[in-house]
């Protein structure tokens, strides 16, 4: 698809488009041929034909036309998830509903009620009604309702996702950070949950190339520059181990692959090292072709020939063939030390495991024919389905947590009896109590983890045994809010806080009754209305709350005016309102307004740097409108980009710097080197000596041979920033230099 975005423009005459059209077709229908049963291909037939009518005149942003797009969602579905005919049939109309005139209904008297339910589970909500609420995330909760009944929702869901990532080149700079955003946040960590692991990799990737083009390119380069020398490591690492299982008579493969770009700089950020120190850049895979019941000893008896071979770092074991992950994961993992002192990743796993790695939830099912115990799979959906029932938050709430308590990694913790409960990662003693049940959650005071006792907000890890202590006399606050991270937590203790307030606003109520009768106005809605929003309350039981607890004493209600029965707000007189932009730069503010030129035309608005990442001219930056504050500028590797760009895409505003000298900005550098004499002064002379850049801050502090110095410094622009990081490298003894995001000082 690249290719197209190369054409000034897209040139195919309609002759060569119905053929392009029909090859289309025609490798779909060919992938579908072992699963096609009698009147299947006719079914398909009629929902693409459908679908190539009613998207006839449509095309997409590269020029080509609309019905490759379905045809090519149709075919992921099917060969790289591994989904069936009824799926191939949604596939193909998963946008008619939505963007031309084919109703559901149309779809339910064609195929049936079931496929009818699929397709309106992957049309967007067309609008919602409140201005605030973010209408991505609203699409992801009906998407999410529809996955508990039917998963194949989602799965066709990433499938259009990943085709939209595969076809983002000719979008606009602004749509590709949404979309990207969007995917990482949600899409890709879906996908893994899904079992989907290249699904999820490709889509992180992809993502990756537009929010940060630079390092992408860089890691990529440095890749195929190391392709040779790996390939050749490869080989040699698994001459031995081939000799030997074949002298076993396993029937296997084995083979070396690289690791995703995007994963290489997860380790580089978090590990804090460079290309050059990532060990990990391949993981060697071997794959057993193993009757079921010999699959665990199998796998066993090869990572023992392994390790014959190889010394294994004993704490990266990772078994999950006696506990497979809840997205159905299998397999054995451990790493050794390989030639020339390299440490490699080995992963042992069957075929069938294999398959569920890679077609995830779809192979799940082909292989649970007849499998009595519930599977982890109906235990997850079991758990959102609770969630969902009692789902009154925001959205965008609601997708954070699902995030952290559906889609994060899991730990195994024990009941005092030894039953397995299954966590998300970061869950605390409080998350636990919840799980076990609601009633104990509410009145948890502490818990004892492996005998010792431990406060509520204390984080569980994998292997824990909890034993939770209550008392009658607990009931929930606001803080636990701040440490719990299920979703069943979360939405328990709001209820039992709600249930609290409520009962103190009633007080409020009757305040508010009284006052309003004395004054002659009667006490109904509309008053209430006014009173609550005069007072800036976001609901009726907060403001009657806030009467109860006198943080309101409703002294302004003289100034208001009674007609008939019904109140009057009196005219708001207009305080003069001076927008202060957050950035502490230590010149005047009044050239602030010209710094960027926002979308096409330079007009000038007023704008504040984020304070969360605070960029400097040269970032690659987006605009983002706040409520209230105007416009707040955000870099696009911001920690909290991605929970913007994906929740409220349609308030970003492309923006870009425009050149200016005058203003300079404060930005910090980690350095972390060798403590050597007169360190200190070769960084401040070349700082402020030789770049006369001016130092706001420095702490500096040398333990056992090692100095960690923070500087903050005034810089006007990236540029600036990226020569002085150069040259401070360039100095003996320096080891490493980071750019941190300043906090508001």
């Amino acid at each position: 698809m690249e290719t197209v975005a190369a054409i000034p423009k897209y040139n195919l005459t309609e002759e060569q488009e119905k053929k392009l059209i029909l090859r289309e077709y025609r490798a779909l229908l060919r992938a579908l041929k072992p699963k096609l049963k009698p009147g299947d291909k006719e079914l398909v037939r009629l929902a693409f034909e459908m679908s190539a009518e009613a998207h006839k005149t449509m095309r997409r942003k590269s020029g080509e036309p609309y019905i490759l797009h379905p045809l090519a969602v149709s075919r992921i579905c099917v060969e790289e998830i591994g989904l069936g005919v009824r799926s191939t049939i949604c596939g193909l109309l998963h946008d008619t509903v939505e963007d031309t005139d084919i109703t559901l209904d149309d779809i339910e008297r064609n195929f049936g009620s079931e496929i009818a339910r699929i397709v309106d589970g992957l049309t967007k909500i067309a609008n919602v009604i409140d201005v605030n609420a973010s209408q991505q995330a609203e699409n992801f909760k009906k998407i999410l309702l529809t996955l508990t009944d039917d998963p194949r929702v989602i799965l066709i869901k990433l499938s259009d996702r990943l085709h939209n990532m595969r076809t983002l080149e000719s979008m606009k700079r602004e749509k590709q950070l949404k979309i990207s955003s969007e995917t990482v946040y949600i899409y890709a960590p879906l996908a893994h949950r899904m079992g989907l692991y290249n699904i999820k990799t490709e889509m992180e990737d992809l993502a990756m190339k537009y929010m940060e083009p630079d390092t992408y390119k860089e890691i990529a380069k440095k890749l195929s520059e190391t392709r040779r020398e790996r390939t050749r490591y490869i080989n040699e690492f698994i001459r031995p181990l081939r000799d030997k299982m074949e002298k076993a008579e396993f029937n296997f493969e084995i083979y070396g692959r690289p690791k995703s770009i995007h994963s290489i700089w997860n380790k580089m950020k978090k590990k804090g090292v460079s290309f050059e120190e990532v060990y990990d850049l391949f993981a060697i895979r071997v794959i057993l072709n193993s009757p079921p019941e010999r699959e665990k000893e199998d796998c066993w008896k090869v990572y023992s020939m392994i390790t014959d071979e190889y010394t294994p770092s004993p704490e990266r074991l990772r078994d999950w063939l006696s506990n497979p992950k809840s997205n159905g994961y299998e397999a054995l993992h451990t790493t050794v030390m390989g030639p020339q002192g390299k440490w490699v990743e080995v992963q042992i796993r069957t075929k069938r495991m294999n398959e569920i790695a890679e077609k995830g939830l779809a192979a799940h099912w082909k292989y649970k024919e007849g499998a009595a115990d519930e599977s982890r799979f109906d235990k997850w959906f079991h758990q959102i389905r609770e969630v969902l029932a009692n789902q009154d938050t925001d959205s965008v709430d609601f997708l954070q947590d699902f995030k952290t308590s559906f889609l994060a990694e899991e730990i195994y913790v024990y009941t005092p009896k030894g039953d397995v409960k299954m966590l998300p990662v970061g869950s605390t003693s409080l998350d636990f109590a919840f799980a076990i049940h609601s009633a104990v959650g509410a009145r948890c005071i502490g818990a004892k983890v492996n005998h010792k006792l431990v406060p509520l907000s204390h984080k569980l890890r994998s292997g824990d045994q909890i034993e939770i202590i209550t008392s009658n006399k607990q009931k929930p606050n606001e803080d636990w809010l701040n440490f719990v991270v299920t979703a069943k937590a979360k939405s328990k203790i709001k209820d039992a806080l709600k249930e609290e307030k409520r009962k103190i606003a009633e007080d409020g109520k009757y305040t508010v009754q009284r006052k309003l009768e004395s004054m002659g106005a009667g006490y109904h809605t509309h008053n209430i209305d006014i009173l609550t929003d005069f007072y800036k309350q976001p609901s009726t039981l907060d403001f009657f709350y806030q009467v109860a607890t006198h943080s309101i004493d409703l002294k302004e209600l003289k100034e208001f005016n009674v007609l008939g029965d019904k109140l009057e707000a009196p005219k708001p007189q207009r305080p003069l309102i001076e927008v202060k932009p957050e950035s502490n730069t230590h010149d005047l503010q009044k050239k602030d307004a010209e710094l960027i030129i926002f979308g096409e035309s330079s007009d000038r608005i007023m704008y504040t740097l984020a304070n969360c990442c605070k960029p400097i001219p040269g970032d690659d930056v987006f605009g983002f409108v706040t409520t209230g504050k105007g416009l707040t500028i955000h870099r696009t590797t911001c920690p909290n980009a991605s929970k913007l760009l994906a929740n409220y895409g349609h308030r970003v505003v492309k923006t870009k710097w425009a050149k200016n000298k005058e203003i300079s900005f404060l930005t910090g550098l980690n350095i972390i080197g060798i403590d050597d004499v007169g360190v200190v002064n070769k960084i401040t002379n070349l700082i402020s000596g030789e770049m006369k850049i001016n130092i706001s801050a420095l702490s500096i502090e040398a333990k056992e041979g090692v100095f960690r110095g923070s500087i903050k410094v005034f810089v006007h622009d990236k540029e600036e920033l990226d020569e002085l990081v150069k040259r401070l490298k360039q100095l003996s003894g320096i080891h490493s230099i980071e750019r941190f995001d300043t906090e508001a000082s």
